[in-house]
């Protein structure tokens, strides 16, 4: 099967795409929460800006933030499990649920925000890919307030083959697609919002301004890798100084047997 070099998990195709194509982004948001599409009346994303410089930057998070009948909502795509997700999450959804009271501005006109992240590896303990969070009391589970909602959509959980009816099968098969032969299976089915989406990543994959981008991403990728690989080395070389075994220091820093041995080749 031909394997595709981009994807809809792309960060920069994802914000750029989704970012381009609102009315898209409104359908996806609409089957993510659950509600009738009709029934959403404003909707605006507040942060469609991109710029170049920022994207050379490792902590640069390309989500997409919109506000939707007066909540905020932060839709994210997350690719690798870093071990920290969970609090990861929480701390977003407060920065981002605290930073809507202005100056003089009263608790209780605080938006709702909602947090929602799709993501591309199993985060908990059950069959369902879809999670949603809430302030719940422990044991009446009584709602502590209606202003907080985190959505966690575990791309590994969706069933092999997906219902055309299922709008929000459909959508997170585009996530979880990995190949041409995905892509064309999802087109096939007829849908008129698979191929429009299908039909934008294709045009958007081969622009030179998604280029441009996903170069300077890439590059903040690699420094980023080459400055941990680094730092490794250098705790690895500490820790030979002192003696430690080999096998105690590739496990405590990540490197390999080899990798190790061969920085204490070096020291001699």
């Amino acid at each position: 099967m031909a394997k595709l070099e981009y994807t809809f998990k792309t960060d920069t195709l994802f914000k750029i795409l989704f970012t381009k194509h609102p009315q898209l982004l409104k359908k996806l948001v609409a089957e993510l929460l659950g509600i009738r599409l009709e029934s959403i009346g404003q909707f605006e994303i507040t942060n469609s800006e991109m710029p170049p410089e920022s994207l050379g930057d490792k902590f640069c998070r390309l989500d997409i933030n919109m506000t939707v009948d007066g909540q905020r909502i932060d839709l994210e795509i997350q690719v690798r499990d870093e071990g920290d997700f969970p609090e990861r999450s929480l701390y977003l959804w407060a920065r981002e649920y605290s930073s809507a009271l202005g100056e003089g501005g009263k608790y209780a006109e605080l938006p709702r925000t909602i947090f929602i992240s799709i993501v591309n590896f199993p985060m908990f303990d059950c069959a369902e890919f879809h999670s949603e969070f809430q302030s719940l009391e422990v044991t009446r589970h009584t709602p502590l307030t209606d202003k907080m909602s985190m959505h966690f959509f575990e791309l590994p959980k969706l069933p092999p083959s997906v219902n055309k009816n299922n709008r929000l099968e459909l959508w997170l098969s585009l996530f979880r697609a990995e190949t041409e032969e995905e892509l064309k299976k999802l087109e096939a089915t007829e849908v008129p919002e698979m191929e429009q989406a299908i039909s934008a990543y294709r045009n958007i994959s081969v622009s030179p301004e998604f280029k441009e981008m996903e170069r300077l991403r890439s590059k903040a990728r690699h420094d980023e890798a080459q400055a941990l690989y680094h730092a490794k080395t250098e705790i690895a070389k500490n820790l030979l100084k002192m003696d430690m075994p080999v096998d105690k220091i590739a496990m405590a820093t990540g490197l390999t047997r080899e990798e190790v041995e061969g920085l204490r080749k070096n020291l001699n």
